[in-house]
Order: structure tokens, then sequence, then C-alpha cells
């Protein structure tokens, strides 16, 4: 059974009213999803959404007439909820653990399997059709941009001098191959490491959509509703601090002068600082050690959306 992370810090974090209704943005295999609705009472309604197959299988496992799963991308969430607004919304960003453990999927190098790395499989293009692809300095980018990888450019060489003599269609090839082309790596990590969380980063578009997601989120909050966001990687995790930090301002046109008494209150109010797993959870589940969750509360206040997003071989930007 995967084992949610964070999950009681996630729980507090909401504040969870039994009539409210909440969105789980990340449903996985619906570990947040379920305790979520423990805590609701009859009147209580959660919205779950996750754009795995796998995830909608595991949804359907939940006979509940408070909750609803759609299979979509998070970045569709104005689609989904219309004119609601929610008193809480939580995303687990990432690929979660059942996700990683399966070959067929393509995430992880420790198992030799399809190089896929889709969260929807059937929607978009593989990491295997997009490397056969990808000219040279594309690739460069994308390991350097993505992975924070040092040696991305002898990587991508490497990558198209391979191509040319097979076709790169499995993990343990690109392991292997990126392996040959890393000449040093921090103690206990695997030279692949980087390399794979940059394809995945960029097949799945994940920064694009949790850029897209913040702004929606805040929108559908109702005042005094909460916002939780789990982050695994620091370039997820920048997106995000980003964002609540610009949001937790009041929006005030540029050059306008006002005394303090009269700036308009900011559309969120960050709560706490940012959170990491006990050392307990980290013993229990190893795979926690890099999650942080940052939290805020929607006020009355307004706020003008602005994209936060990092583009390969650019700067972040605002």
């Amino acid at each position: 059974m995967h084992e949610p992370v964070l999950l009681a810090e996630a729980l507090q974090a909401l504040a969870i009213r039994p009539d409210g209704l909440y969105v789980d943005g990340t449903f996985g295999r619906g570990g947040h999803s379920r305790a979520i609705l423990e805590r609701l009472g009859p009147h209580g309604r959660l919205i779950a959404i996750d754009r795995d197959p796998q995830a909608q299988a595991a949804a359907q496992a939940i006979d509940d007439a408070r909750f609803t799963f759609i299979r979509t991308p998070f970045s569709a969430l104005d689609a989904v909820l219309g004119p609601a607004r929610a008193h809480g919304m939580l995303f687990d960003l990432g690929v979660s653990s059942p996700q990683f453990d399966d070959p067929a999927r393509g995430f992880s190098f420790r198992h030799d399997g399809p190089l896929d790395m889709r969260m929807d499989p059937h929607t978009g293009e593989s990491a295997a059709d997009w490397l056969a692809r990808a000219e040279q300095k594309q690739i460069e980018e994308v390991v350097r941009a993505y992975g924070e990888e040092r040696f991305a450019k002898q990587i991508a060489a490497t990558i198209v001098a391979a191509r040319g003599r097979e076709p790169l269609r499995r993990t343990r090839q690109l392991a292997d191959l990126v392996a040959k082309a890393v000449r040093t790596r921090e103690p206990g990590q695997d030279p692949a490491t980087r390399t794979f969380q940059a394809l995945r980063i960029h097949v799945n578009r994940e920064l694009e959509e949790v850029s897209l997601m913040l702004p929606q989120a805040l929108a559908h909050l109702e005042p005094g509703g909460r916002l939780a966001i789990i982050s695994f990687h620091s370039l997820e995790d920048r997106i995000v601090k980003r964002f609540l930090q610009s949001a937790a301002r009041p929006s005030v046109p540029r050059g306008l002068p006002l005394r303090e008494s009269e700036m308009p209150p900011a559309a969120l109010r960050l709560v706490g600082r940012a959170m990491r797993p006990s050392d307990s959870e980290i013993r229990r589940n190893p795979r926690a050690r890099s999650a942080i969750l940052r939290v805020a509360e929607r006020t009355a206040g307004t706020y003008q959306p602005a994209v936060l997003r990092i583009e390969p071989g650019a700067r972040w930007r605002n």
C-alpha cells in the first residue's frame, strides 16, 4: 500500500470542515483522499483529479457518494470546478511510488522497461519518441535545466551518437549511456538520476502544469480556504514558493503612492513555515526525504495572476 507523504501535516493544514468541498488535485492511489473523506461529514464533498489511468482504476474502489474522481491534468482545474469554490485543496506534486515501481511505466532506471515516462500513457509523446527526434542541443538544454545536470552536454552527445547505431527504447539502455557520460556523481546517487528526472519533467510538462494550476486554485478557493502543496524537487518548489509569496503581497499598480493603511488586502496569507517529513517518516518511507509542504489561506483580497515558469536554457521569468 502506498503511504502518502506528510499525511498528518497535510490534513492539519487543510483544517477540514465536515460540510466543506475539498479537492485532491493529485489522487495517485488515494491515500490523501481516503483520509480527507474520513474527516468529512455526510454533507461534505471531495473531488479528486489525476491524469493517470491507473489512478482512475484505483479511484473506482472508493464507493462513497461524497466522492467524485475526474481523470484530467490539474491544469484543467477551471473546467473541473466551473463556478464552484472549494474550502481546501491539496496537491502532492511529482510521480507517485507506484508509478516509479512499475517497470512498464519507464520512470525508473532501477528497472528495465519501455522508455515511456508519461503520466498518461495515452496522451502526448513518450521519452523514447522525443529522444529519437530531438536535436542534440535540445536534449542538452532539457537535461541541464530540468535535471540541473552539469554533464548535460556530454550526456546529450552520447545519446545522439547511440541512437545513430540503434533505437533507444529501454530504460536500461538510457541509464547505461548516461553512466558512461557522467564522470563523477554525489555519493549514493545513481548517474542517471538527474537525466531521468529531467526527461520525466519535460515529457509531462510538469513545471508548466504547476504554473497553470496555481492561479486557478487561488481563484477557486473560498475566503478562509486552505491551499496545501507538497513538492519534491527544487524547481517545482521554487514555482510554488514564488507564487505563494507573490499572492501574499497586496496587488497594487506599480508606482501608485499608498499609505500602509490604504493598502488592499493580499489574496493569500501564508500559514506557518514550510514543513518537512519527520525523521521517523523518512525511516518508514525514504522517498519522503525531499518532500516539502507549503500552506496558505485564502483571504478576501484580489490577485492579479502571473504565470511563473522555467524554460530550458532560460532564467526564471515572472
